[in-house]
């Protein structure tokens, strides 16, 4: 589980830092001590190893197929279609985005706004469940012909499919900490069977923190992709601006290093979910060692997916369960 060395490491890093900008030994140790006790306090255990593998291994000793959006590129993402096409297609879970309507519904959507996957135009956060239920979610999908009309689902329509279909859900949440962790929180209580078939990922350290408050019997996950700040998914610099690039990529290595020594500890996290250039056999050992386990996304080719079952031997997200494509981002 967690190492003796991370703590030597952690608290020997902040004593440092702090008599760097202190210059004085009295107040590095006040704020070294200051951060072991606010762990000691803070921190949520991380769920019993027995059920993090019942969700995250369902078929034992087999490696699971998780597919991104409900398998965006085989069907219309984030829809029940794409669900049951999963399904149909061997996965053994599906990834599926939590959003809000702006009168306050659980939805599931992507993007902030509708125009990408949809015949309708503007923010999410403008339009009301009506609003959205009136729109077809298939519109701009390649196999639109197949799947003619498909409606934005519900948390609760999607949650029952899933059920229906012995799915595990990976539920990833956007942002919306104190909404989201109420929502999910009333689906776990009406559908207690999601304690053993899902898991809530995050970007966003403060979204899982929000939702181990709510229900620490929640398995959760962080979401990682390093360089996120500076670049784009596709490793296009997001600013122009050279000094900002710079500053930001130095945010980037802080940021990373809170995710890797820090904010996976807070929040007891039992998986971590990160970006397929990062995975190797060691970086699936050093989270082994702290008792984490590795999702890699996302895996769209055939080669990829042999090197992940067969050499990495950890879960992977792809966007399509039957044929090579371009990952989303």
């Amino acid at each position: 589980m967690f190492q003796l060395g991370d703590e030597v490491t952690l608290y020997s890093l902040v004593f440092v830092l702090a008599l760097l900008g202190t210059r004085s030994p009295v107040w590095s140790t006040v704020i070294t001590t200051s951060l072991c006790l606010f762990l000691a306090m803070f921190r949520f255990p991380l769920v019993a190893t027995s059920r993090a593998r019942q969700v995250l291994h369902p078929v034992a000793g087999k490696v699971s197929a998780v597919a991104h959006r409900g398998g965006g590129h085989d069907a219309p993402e984030n829809t029940l279609a794409a669900i049951r096409e999963a399904s149909r297609n061997g996965a053994t879970g599906v990834e599926l985005d939590l959003e809000f309507s702006a009168d306050g519904i659980p939805i599931l959507m992507h993007d902030e706004t509708v125009d990408r996957t949809t015949n309708g135009s503007g923010p999410l956060s403008k339009m009301s469940f009506s609003e959205l239920r009136r729109l077809n979610a298939a519109a701009k999908h390649r196999f639109r012909s197949k799947f003619v009309v498909e409606k934005i689902p519900t948390l609760e329509e999607a949650v029952k499919e899933c059920i229906k279909l012995q799915l595990t859900i990976y539920f990833d949440v956007k942002g919306h900490p104190d909404e989201a962790a109420a929502a999910l929180k009333d689906m776990y209580k009406r559908y207690p069977v999601l304690y053993n078939s899902s898991i809530v990922c995050s970007f966003e350290p403060k979204v899982i923190y929000r939702m181990r408050q709510s229900d620490p019997e929640v398995l959760t996950a962080l979401t990682h992709r390093p360089w996120s700040l500076s670049t784009l998914g596709d490793g296009t610099p997001r600013f122009s601006s050279v000094w900002k690039h710079h500053w930001m990529t130095m945010m980037d290595i802080l940021l990373d290093w809170a995710h890797h020594h820090l904010l996976w500890k807070l929040c007891g996290v039992s998986a971590f979910l990160i970006q397929k250039n990062f995975v190797s056999q060691n970086y699936v050992q050093y989270w082994a060692q702290r008792g984490v386990e590795v999702v890699a996304w996302t895996i769209n080719t055939k080669v990829e997916k042999e090197y992940f079952q067969e050499v990495l031997h950890i879960n992977y997200i792809t966007d399509s369960l039957v044929e090579d494509c371009e990952p989303h981002y």
